[in-house]
């Protein structure tokens, strides 16, 4: 059995990882590696890769690594988005009449940092956000997510 030692470890690198993926367009398990190093983590390609197949990591269309839930948001996004906008804590998401609770339920699902809860109606979510910068950071993301 791993030492707690190791394991708070392995989850802080897992929790590095999410931000590095979501943030950076990350092609290569020795991209991810540097990345890490850079965050302070010091890690073995061999333990990069267990990582990625531990996380579910995909390689997203655009040849970047991606976290499972991603996919599927930025699946629902590309199809079911219209409009993101920001005022000042709140993003707001437009969709297609119908879309807004599965594409709310993906972003909940997604746990976007600084996002601190959503709520949705047919074809509107909003999302309120520690922040104006974590609101411009979620509309970014899903911004990222809409061009794919």
């Amino acid at each position: 059995m791993k030492s707690t030692k190791a394991t708070t470890r392995r989850h802080l690198r897992h929790e590095a990882i999410r931000t590095i993926v979501r943030s950076e367009g990350i092609r290569t398990q020795r991209g991810l590696a540097e990345k890490l190093h850079e965050a302070g983590f010091t890690c073995t390609q061999a333990t990069v890769s267990r990582d990625i197949v531990e996380m579910g990591l995909q390689k997203a269309p655009d040849g970047c690594y991606a976290l499972p839930e991603e996919e599927r948001l930025a699946r629902l996004v590309t199809e079911l988005v219209t409009d993101v906008n920001v005022g000042g804590t709140i993003v707001v998401i437009k969709t297609l009449p119908g879309g807004a609770q599965g594409v709310c339920a993906a972003l909940d699902d997604a746990q976007l940092p600084g996002a601190l809860g959503t709520v949705a109606g047919d074809d509107t979510i909003m999302i309120a956000a520690e922040s104006a910068k974590a609101a411009e950071q979620v509309s970014r993301v899903v911004g990222r997510l809409r061009r794919r």
